[in-house]
């Protein structure tokens, strides 16, 4: 089933959550009993190949906004396959309301499943302080391709503050756990040599693998500013930084392409 409902707004900001549930059909193909969206979380069931289901989250309203709260979950039950993406970028905007917004997604993939997750950029806005963060729970067996871009103002403009964790567990266990902070107010040396080095374009993907866990990726450089790393487990991770996303995006789909 699906439906957009009005998401909550106060004084305080818009509260909105969307929610998607992936299960096979029985045929052979993915089926999705649960695809429900409020306010400026919109989502969308789109044409699809094969097994997989695919789902577009479409930005009904601006946001997220100073004081906003935004809630995305997606779970992929045992045997399914799902795509998610999203039909424009999402800009972190300042608002009325004080105080940081905050954009949490919360991911679960089962054994045998298999989650794409692959949104358009994340633009952090001049004046917009926006905290991020991302938790990815998956089975034995499970399979993940994760992708994240962080633009960092738009054109000729500073960027706001920005504060983005991704974190992921295998079966319980630690794959994968950073944070990074950029604009004003963020820790010291963020737009350094050793960080960013002047450029507003990052982003990384992740790719996870059950064969990886034996047979890890050959670390190597994609590029100046773009590493492949294997993970202590069964991931791999793309690194990088570009002058803009439109690079950054080439560089991504490249390393994507050279993964399989």
């Amino acid at each position: 089933m699906g439906s957009v409902t009005g998401g909550a707004a106060g004084a305080a900001g818009v509260r909105a959550v969307a929610r998607i549930l992936a299960r096979p059909d029985g045929r052979g193909g993915t089926a999705l009993p649960v695809l429900e969206g409020e306010g400026p979380l919109a989502l969308r069931r789109t044409r699809a190949g094969g097994s997989e289901a695919k789902v577009m989250l479409v930005g009904a309203m601006s946001g997220p906004l100073g004081g906003d709260r935004f809630t995305v979950s997606a779970e992929v039950a045992e045997g399914a396959r799902l795509h998610v993406g999203s039909a424009a970028a999402t800009l972190a905007l300042p608002g009325q309301a004080k105080g940081e917004a905050r954009y949490d997604v919360r991911l679960t993939v089962g054994a045998g499943a298999e989650l794409r997750w692959l949104p358009e950029q994340l633009i952090s806005v001049r004046g917009s302080e926006l905290r991020m963060a991302t938790e990815v729970e998956l089975a034995d067996g499970a399979r993940l391709t994760l992708r994240e871009e962080q633009v960092l103002g738009r054109a000729g403009e500073e960027p706001g503050r920005l504060t983005s964790r991704l974190t992921v567990l295998v079966a319980g266990r630690p794959l994968l756990d950073q944070e990074l902070s950029c604009g004003p107010g963020a820790p010291g040396g963020w737009d350094g040599p050793a960080v960013l080095g002047g450029r507003r374009a990052l982003g990384q993907l992740l790719v996870v693998r059950p064969q990886y866990a034996t047979r890890p990726v050959e670390p190597r450089l994609l590029g100046e500013y773009a590493a492949l790393t294997p993970l202590a487990g069964p991931g791999a991770l793309v690194t990088a930084l570009a002058p803009d996303a439109l690079h950054l995006r080439r560089i991504l789909d490249e390393a994507l392409r050279s993964l399989g």
